[in-house]
């Protein structure tokens, strides 16, 4: 029988020993996923090497905040996936849509922002950076004449589409008359995933997206992402990342890497299964409108045929006036399947009710609801759809 090779062991240097391992990983080695580097400190070779140190460069590594092999990997991902060279990591996609616009705007300075732009970001713009002295005006995204550009307009801000009631934009025109006018253009690409819609093809500066939604796709990890083709915007966003002490850990980007194998895959899923679902819906007497690119009265439905190859796994409904809050929230605490949360992308069917107050470019005449189709059998999610109505009508 084979015996373990002994070691002998040095009680007296112990400590130094769990510090200081002999065993290096093997050169080499390859497996499916990327190796995940966790770390803070980062040795270097020499001392002339510390001095000569660039972490701007994005290939050596100086400290764990500004990449390991893993972040550096999956930012790698995410270019591919945008079809651009550069990319940064942020700890969320909101805090990556905050750090654009610290980075590029300054006190006297505007932004432009849809009228149906996502709710987070509306009440960061009210909230810090107006009292900054930075000026924020509200546009209509699907009407081009009320996109009119000032002296001191620095950055546009778009959403395709809108995440909550999915008014689709004319994102190549925005971004021409933007460009006219020299005005930077950002888009929040979360929907898109940078599946659906090839943004720079139609002219953007620059995408962010939330990676906790499609990349990650099993809903336990916070992150976002910021990408451009223009290294000028690069080294600006770069710059002010390092600034505000900006990083995120290997281990989470491990689990986003391991998302993006199946990204696409999933995508389709999700849309596959919203499409039919929005089907179901459109022939319920209950709503009043069905929010959705392929619904037939959707806003925006001939630009998402033109900029878009998908659809993605998120819908809303409108309920007709007569069905009220209390209705409403009977019918989603009866589902089963669906469970009440924020987010999307994930493998689990979400839903969530909004108020009348709503931002929207079109008049909501009742409660709107969203839902966020996961990867359980479509079929299963229409009874269950079916059964919560059902049971929100009983008295």
């Amino acid at each position: 029988m084979l015996r373990a090779k002994q070691v002998e062991k040095n009680p007296d240097a112990i400590c130094t020993q769990l510090v200081h391992p002999n065993y290096v990983a093997p050169e080499g080695f390859s497996g499916v996923q990327p190796g995940q580097f966790s770390a803070s400190t980062v040795f270097f070779r020499s001392a002339q090497a510390y001095r000569e140190r660039n972490w701007c460069s994005g290939e050596g590594y100086i400290y764990g905040s500004h990449g390991t092999p893993t972040t550096f990997a999956l930012e790698s991902r995410i270019s591919a996936l945008e079809g651009v060279q550069y990319c940064l990591l942020y700890p969320s996609g909101l805090n990556a849509i905050a750090q654009v616009f610290l980075a590029l705007l300054k006190p006297g300075d505007e932004l432009l922002v849809p009228i149906n732009v996502y709710p987070a970001v509306r009440m960061l713009v009210l909230h810090e950076l107006v009292p900054m002295g930075i000026g924020c005006r509200l546009y209509d995204p699907t009407n081009l004449e009320s996109l009119l550009f000032a002296r001191n307009t620095k950055l546009i801000w778009v959403e395709a589409a809108c995440s909550i009631t999915f008014e689709f934009p004319d994102v190549e025109a925005i971004a021409a008359r933007a460009k006219e006018s020299g005005v930077v253009v950002g888009l929040d690409n979360t929907w898109g995933a940078g599946i659906a819609l090839d943004a720079y093809g139609f002219g953007i500066d620059i995408s962010v997206q939330a990676l906790t939604k499609y990349p990650c796709g099993s809903a336990d990890v916070i992150m976002g992402s910021v990408t451009t083709q223009d290294r000028e915007l690069y080294t600006l966003l770069q710059m002010c990342r390092m600034r505000f002490g900006v990083s995120v850990s290997a281990r989470d980007a491990s689990v986003v890497l391991s998302g993006m194998n199946t990204l696409r895959l999933r995508y389709e899923a999700h849309d596959s299964a919203t499409r039919k679902i929005v089907e179901w819906a459109n022939h319920r007497r209950e709503f009043h409108r069905v929010l959705h690119p392929t619904a037939p009265d959707a806003v925006g439905q001939n630009i998402w045929l033109q900029h878009c190859s998908a659809a993605a796994g998120l819908f809303s409904v409108v309920f007709k006036p007569e069905y009220n809050t209390g209705y409403v929230d009977k019918f989603i605490d009866s589902l089963r399947l669906f469970r009440i949360g924020v987010s999307w992308g994930g493998p689990v069917s979400l839903v969530l009710s909004f108020d009348r107050n709503v931002a929207s470019v079109t008049e909501l005449p009742g409660v709107l609801v969203r839902f966020c189709i996961g990867l359980e059998d479509v079929d299963d999610l229409i009874t269950d759809l079916e059964q919560a109505l059902f049971t929100a009508s009983q008295q």
